[in-house]
């Protein structure tokens, strides 16, 4: 069986161990990046499609008739046409919690870097303030500390039980929200209930009809003005026009995002002006530690192998 991977570079930066997934096939070919214009021909001759981002639609499935197995190297398949595929017969794979601990790394670390102002001291010192200062620190930026404060999560699943684990390793409360659409559960807040009581408001679901602008200014509005709002989720879950509005305003503490609505922002974001106060903003790098990246070469080589031996191992289709 041949295999292609249409977009190496999104995942593999030199720093990973491929051998045990190109030895799982008879003959396996990588390009860095590939353009819309050259998917179809590139996986004319493929029997297992492996990609990242590239976008697989109706018209290229069509295109393949020898195609038999699409590994996507992320748990999204919002980039793969999977009626398409149902319909021609090939098999769609994903990998799931490869960046668990990733994700709520940086998710704390956020948190962390507002609680400190880590930024604008780090600013502060490089720009000769602290040189200038008439004390031996300099206290510009008000710190305040996680412990104690009560964190508010929306998504409860693996991620968002880890990063429930790390807070209260800080000595933070946690509050759970009712998930959006869903049944009433147990021990779950409703959101709106539960926007007035946290510090910090972290978000981990998925992007869904539900979910899509689940924050925005009627909810801000309700947080207490010192909060944090986190989001390493998916960008159309915050109106980020309002979210910037109200840091301007001073009506909230600050907010920390690794995902923004269109990635990458060719055409620009609202959230990247850096003169909004107390914002960072990071490239949806959240899971891309060397770690969790090698666990999806791990997962990817276990769905080809488990294909190839007739098993539905992490099949969506």
């Amino acid at each position: 069986m041949k295999a292609v991977f249409l977009d190496r570079e999104s995942l593999d930066r030199n720093d990973l161990k491929m051998a045990a997934l190109e030895g799982a096939v008879d003959s396996f070919v990588s390009h860095q990046r590939t353009s819309p214009e050259q998917v179809a021909e590139r996986l004319a001759d493929a029997d297992i499609a492996v990609v990242n981002k590239v976008v697989l639609d109706r018209a290229v499935v069509q295109r393949l008739p020898d195609l038999k197995l699409i590994c996507v190297a992320a748990t999204g398949v919002n980039n793969v046409d999977v009626d398409a595929c149902r319909e021609a017969g090939i098999a769609v794979a994903n990998c799931r919690g490869y960046g668990t601990d990733s994700v709520a790394q940086h998710t704390i670390g956020l948190m962390l870097s507002l609680a400190t102002r880590m930024f604008d001291y780090h600013r502060a010192a490089m720009r000769g303030d602290w040189g200038r200062s008439t004390q031996f620190c300099l206290l510009d930026y008000p710190i305040v500390e996680l412990a104690g404060r009560t964190l508010g999560l929306v998504g409860l699943g693996t991620l968002g039980g880890r990063v429930a684990e790390l807070a209260r390793v800080l000595g933070m409360e946690v509050l759970v929200a009712q998930r959006p659409g869903g049944a009433p559960e147990p021990d779950r807040v409703p959101l709106d209930e539960l926007l007035p009581q946290v510090d910090v408001l972290s978000l981990h679901c998925p992007l869904t009809d539900a979910t899509r602008g689940l924050i925005g200014a009627r909810e801000l509005a309700a947080m207490q003005p010192h909060a944090f709002v986190i989001n390493t989720a998916r960008g159309g879950l915050v109106d980020e026009q309002a979210l910037a509005e109200a840091l301007r305003a001073g009506r909230l503490g600050g907010a920390g995002f690794d995902v923004l609505t269109a990635e990458p922002p060719r055409e620009g974001n609202v959230l990247l002006d850096d003169s909004i106060p107390n914002l960072i903003v990071t490239p949806h790098s959240a899971w891309g530690s060397r770690e969790a990246r090698q666990r999806i070469v791990e997962q990817l080589t276990e769905n080809v192998s488990a294909y190839r031996r007739g098993e539905d191992l992490r099949r969506v289709v």
